[in-house]
């Protein structure tokens, strides 16, 4: 029987409603991929691991005006509050496995908390970790270390600068702290208790060579002993900078505003300065704790503040 084109048209037309309708009716997936991405650093192996991420109120907590940052964060297609990452950096050196922050665990509630399950995803284990070097003390970066008092990572030894091991862990200090920063010295307590128990934890005082490789450099301002680490291997470097910067849409272009989370914004600021400077001029890698997962990239100069440059998609080799 010979079709006839507007027999022909009415059936191409059914057939695609038919198949436009099935594949609609697929239900939402929901998830997104686990949060683990990787490079390499010379002979280094480089994990950047999220912990999830956490609605903050940049308007709220920087220093300006409500109005100036809402507006930079439009400009960058933001609003507040403002969806923060939380990142972590897992190196393998080939002689150690070493963690950089640890994530919120369950202080910060059910967004946060997943880096024990984006290790495993990355082909990792928690028991593999042989140490674990604190920016500084916040929830946000030691309330994965422990969960329900047990060690998650069994095997590691704690290393932090001794500045803020001594403030964040006195007791004096949590019963004379007042009632909305009470929580920041519980959870250090909690988290690093246990390691303290276990002779896991071993503070370190100022700028200090950790291992082959490896360089912790006082960076105090944020909190008082607030450290970035070095990670450099075959004339390549990666600097781990913990909260030298929080909010991308306003800290890049005016380094000089601080946040309401620094005990000495000043000194925060003078940091974040002279880091932010070095890391420039030398082409180092950067990675932040709270860019945009996986918060690796690249600073350059741009007048008075810098650009970010993400660090672009490669297949591992």
């Amino acid at each position: 029987m010979k079709l006839t084109p507007l027999f022909s048209a009415l059936t191409l037309a059914l057939a695609c409603s038919v198949s436009t309708s099935a594949f609609a009716a697929a239900p939402l997936a929901g998830t997104n991929a686990p949060g683990f991405h990787r490079v390499m650093l010379g002979d280094f192996e480089v994990t950047a691991l999220s912990d999830g991420t956490v609605d903050l109120p940049f308007d709220k907590l920087l220093h300006e005006p409500a109005e100036v940052t809402r507006k930079a964060l439009a400009r960058n297609f933001q609003s507040a509050p403002t969806e923060a990452s939380v990142n972590a950096f897992l190196i393998n050196t080939g002689t150690r496995l070493i963690l950089v922050d640890t994530g919120a665990g369950s202080l910060f509630g059910p967004t946060l908390g997943k880096l024990a399950a984006n290790i495993k995803a990355s082909g990792y284990q928690p028991e593999q970790v042989d140490e674990i070097y604190l920016t500084h003390l916040h929830p946000d970066h030691v309330g994965g270390l422990a969960a329900s008092s047990q060690l998650v990572f069994p095997n590691a030894v704690v290393r932090a600068d001794q500045r803020d091991t001594d403030f964040w862990l006195s007791q004096a200090r949590l019963d004379q702290a007042p009632a909305d920063s009470k929580g920041f010295f519980q959870g250090a307590i909690a988290s690093l208790s246990p390691y303290a128990a276990a002779q896991r934890l071993k503070p370190f005082s100022g700028d200090t060579e950790l291992a082959p490789g490896v360089r912790a450099t006082s960076s105090y301002g944020h909190t008082p002993g607030h450290t970035i680490y070095t990670f450099e291997s075959k004339g390549k470097k990666l600097v781990l900078v913990g909260d030298l910067i929080h909010v991308a849409a306003v800290q890049l272009d005016h380094p000089e505003v601080t946040i309401g989370f620094d005990s000495d914004a000043k000194s925060a600021a003078a940091s974040r300065a002279k880091v932010f400077g070095a890391v420039a001029r030398e082409g180092a890698l950067v990675g932040a704790a709270h860019l945009s997962f996986p918060g690796l990239g690249h600073l350059r100069v741009d007048g008075k503040g810098y650009d970010w440059l993400p660090l672009a998609y490669s297949q591992l080799r």
